[in-house]
């Protein structure tokens, strides 16, 4: 295989590394949970520059993405306690309230970083070069690999395999009868929609060091977020990894041949999957 296809597999899968955990944090709040979270690409873009302002102060690379992680739950949840929860089922309410939230965090990181695209700084002992199988490819660029992969494990296990996980998806499939039961579906609400900004966070720390931050990139990044959901299927933990994989080979083979057409490219496969299975790719019926 020409050594060229191998690099644009390994960029494509890197992309969908980000891809999947910008998708997964989206499809808990969004296709779990029912709720109508458009201030996703927004907490990505804060969690990154908080991300970017911890390296620049410390040059500890693990720290800002522990922080910029971290940071963004803690947000999430006051957001959801103070505000989210108040309107909570209704579809209007809660578009408008987290379109307001996207706003004002976008306005805010005008204020306090640049305005100029920035990259995340990684350190040397994270990228060494590494060669396989006499392909040398950023060291850096398997990590992102190697975290989406356990991020996407430790999902399905609290998922499957936990009460929590039972609780949130009999919580979708009826939320009265749960409750009836004992469960306080609030908590679980409110620890889905934690995990979900934890996700943007960590997305916004990654994304940030392969690619960059620039102010209005949170639009973008919506976008690309309702893309994976959307063709995947909503609330599907697999249909989020495969329609990650199939959209980051898209990206990558869209920049390398048809650059003027790769953000169009990314809307086919969405279009073509709704024209003939409306749920997405693995999503059920509702």
């Amino acid at each position: 295989m020409d050594i060229k296809f191998v690099f644009l597999i390994l960029n494509g899968l890197t992309q969908a590394a980000i891809l999947f955990v910008l998708g997964s944090g989206l499809t808990l709040a969004f296709g779990l949970m029912r709720v109508v979270n458009l201030s996703h690409g927004a907490f990505y873009m804060l969690g990154g520059y908080i991300g970017y302002s911890i390296v620049k102060a410390t040059g500890n690379w693990p720290l800002a993405l522990v922080a910029g992680g971290l940071s963004i739950a803690l947000a999430g949840f006051l957001f959801e306690r103070l505000m989210l929860v108040r309107v909570r089922g209704g579809d209007l309410p809660e578009t408008l309230l987290t379109v307001a939230l996207a706003m004002i965090i976008s306005d805010l990181c005008l204020v306090f970083w640049a305005r100029t695209p920035i990259t995340l700084n990684v350190p040397k002992y994270l990228n060494p070069p590494v060669t396989i199988l006499g392909v040398t490819y950023p060291g850096f660029r398997y990590i992102l690999m190697g975290i989406s992969i356990f991020i996407a494990l430790s999902l399905w296990f609290i998922l499957y395999k936990t009460k929590l996980g039972a609780a949130v998806r009999a919580g979708v499939d009826d939320r009265e009868t749960v409750s009836a039961l004992g469960v306080n579906i609030q908590v679980i609400y409110s620890a889905v929609f934690v995990i979900s900004a934890l996700l943007a966070g960590l997305a916004g720390v990654l994304g940030g060091s392969y690619l960059q931050l620039s102010p209005g990139g949170d639009t973008t990044i919506l976008t690309y977020s309702l893309v994976v959901i959307i063709l995947g299927g909503m609330g599907s933990l697999l249909g989020a990894v495969v329609s990650s994989l199939i959209l980051g080979q898209i990206m990558s083979f869209g920049l390398a041949f048809a650059p003027q057409y790769s953000y169009f490219l990314i809307f086919i496969p969405m279009a073509i999957v709704l024209a003939i299975r409306p749920q997405g790719l693995f999503g059920r019926k509702i």
